[in-house]
């Protein structure tokens, strides 16, 4: 399973560019999964559910399924270490491309998503990892190739050949 990341400061448009970005890969043939960082914390469970009350009971994990999906929720209790991204990826179905969003410190090849009205600076200036910027302007002084963040099928056409994946020409 290849994977790739897009990174940026948050409001650039990284979630925006994925939602985009999957069905210009799977039109190119290709099966895509995607894992995103929350460094807030999330809550896939509501008070009141059966599932909600199961973990607030202490269950250390509760499975949830459904003719339609199915979802895993692992509870993190006792000051337990928030997994790293090379202990989450046995976790997930293989598929041809994983698309990363945030782990912004991980080692993995990443397009940085950036954008001059957000106001931060240029990430891909102090991260190797970052083998190219999406931007909807010029880039001042980026250190690898800069894209088109508007242009989904160029940042598709970009990850599948950095990936050596082997998709259908749109």
């Amino acid at each position: 399973m290849k994977m790739f990341g897009l990174t940026g400061w948050s409001g650039s448009g990284k979630t925006t560019l994925i939602v985009r970005l999957i069905p210009a890969l799977i039109r190119r043939g290709l099966t895509v999964s995607t894992m995103k960082h929350a460094h807030k914390g999330f809550d896939i469970d509501h008070p009141g559910k059966d599932s909600h009350n199961h973990r607030m009971a202490g269950a250390t994990e509760v499975l949830v399924s459904s003719p339609r999906r199915w979802a895993l929720m692992h509870e993190i209790r006792n000051d337990e270490p928030e997994l790293t991204l090379d202990e989450l990826l046995p976790k997930i179905s293989p598929v041809d491309l994983l698309l990363i969003e945030g782990f912004k410190r991980e080692p993995h090849e990443k397009i940085e998503v950036w954008r001059e009205a957000v106001g931060k600076s240029l990430i891909a200036r102090d991260d190797p990892s970052i083998v190219a910027v999406a931007s909807d302007g010029p880039v001042p002084k980026s250190p690898v190739p800069v894209l088109d963040l508007n242009d989904e099928e160029a940042v598709a056409a970009f990850i599948v050949e950095r990936c050596g994946l082997k998709g259908r020409v749109v």
